[in-house]
């Protein structure tokens, strides 16, 4: 039995599969009108969704199946202060998967550990979120024609923007990859992407600021927002909320076939009038959220029923002497959790947290 922690769970060919999957439902819904009949989906989200939560319900329900779950942390048992680990023990016993939002990092991965049906990281803290991930790859298929050979720009948030993280892993799995990083200094990519991704697998990547010199060279823009949530300190959020506005005229600066994503919700960072610009794909990207979902819970329960053991945990290179210090990570939050590291690089002397991969 598989779960879906990062979208470095899924293969390249598996991710290809997915894609391939969801464009077949596209074009013949009518033959999955039944493939989870009788199958439930918990939704269990502690923190607030619009689009990543009624997309899993639509999936599964398009799908044939029926849905059980809660939209916000107050009207669960975490609110009586249930821990993550028995929250998906009991989820076990009334659903065949489950999809979790958490705004600690490393929930989910918590919950997989424990459940015992495949549970979907629907996005943890400014950790990863996966299937974000798996609706921008299907975009891009559909919008690009491919999937290789693109420069792609990441703009706004880029340390909290989980969803920026996720993208990051997967495209850099495909050949003649190209980053462009464009954020305010103090919302650059975090360390943790940036050394074990982008630097450890050689992928070329620039850091800038500004917007506008960046916009002509892109194949891909991918907008995201300040998020308020994020941030402890108001007055640093209010200073940098504004830093970029994708407009009409930032838009005469872009290629002629450059696509506009973004994860939505906006604010003000994308101007209403772009959304009429052919190249803006960011509803239709939303879209596409529920097809690759559809197409991953598929996957998913397949698996289940072939191989119902959950699967094992790498324990090579474990540590358990040393303490994170992220205040984010649910380690901190339930301090039955044991604490441990992974040795990412002996030599240097890197470890990294099991649950939120910040660095010892």
């Amino acid at each position: 039995m598989r779960s879906l922690n990062s979208i470095l769970d899924l293969s390249v060919e598996e991710l290809d599969g997915l894609i391939a999957s969801a464009k077949d439902i596209i074009a013949h819904p009518e033959h999955y009108w039944d493939a989870c009949k009788h199958k439930k989906l918990a939704t269990l989200f502690f923190e607030p969704s619009t689009r990543t939560r009624l997309s899993f319900e639509a999936a599964m329900l398009e799908l044939g199946g029926s849905v059980i779950g809660f939209s916000e942390a107050s009207s669960s048992s975490a609110a009586k202060g249930e821990s993550m680990a028995d929250t998906a023990k009991i989820l076990s016993c009334y659903a065949d998967i489950m999809a979790i939002r958490h705004p600690k990092d490393g929930a989910p991965y918590v919950a997989s550990r424990n459940a015992t049906v495949p549970v979907i990281n629907a996005g943890d803290g400014m950790h990863n979120h996966p299937t974000q991930t798996l609706a921008d790859l299907l975009t891009i298929s559909r919008e690009m024609g491919r999937l290789n050979d693109l420069t792609i720009g990441f703009c706004g948030d880029l340390k909290y923007g989980r969803t920026v993280h996720s993208l990051i892993e997967a495209m850099s799995r495909y050949p003649g990859i190209k980053f462009v990083l464009i954020s305010p200094e103090e919302l650059k990519l975090p360390g943790f992407v940036r050394f074990n991704i982008l630097e450890k697998h050689h992928i070329p990547y620039t850091e800038v600021t500004s917007l506008e010199d960046a916009l002509p060279e892109l194949d891909v823009l991918y907008m995201t927002r300040i998020q308020r949530e994020r941030f402890d300190d108001p007055w640093q959020y209010e200073r940098l909320k504004d830093s970029y506005v994708l407009d009409t005229n930032k838009m005469k600066l872009a290629k002629e076939k450059m696509s506009v994503l973004h994860p939505l919700p906006r604010v003000n960072e994308i101007s209403v009038a772009v959304d009429d610009d052919p190249r803006a794909a960011y509803f239709r990207q939303a879209l596409n959220g529920k097809y690759m979902r559809m197409a991953l819970i598929l996957m998913l329960l397949k698996e289940a029923e072939r191989n119902p053991e959950r699967e094992e945990i790498d324990t090579s290179n474990l540590r358990y002497d040393l303490v994170c210090h992220n205040p984010r990570c649910i380690s901190a939050t339930e301090q039955e959790l044991p604490q441990i590291f992974r040795t990412t690089d002996k030599a240097a002397d890197i470890h990294r947290c099991i649950y939120c991969e910040q660095r010892a």
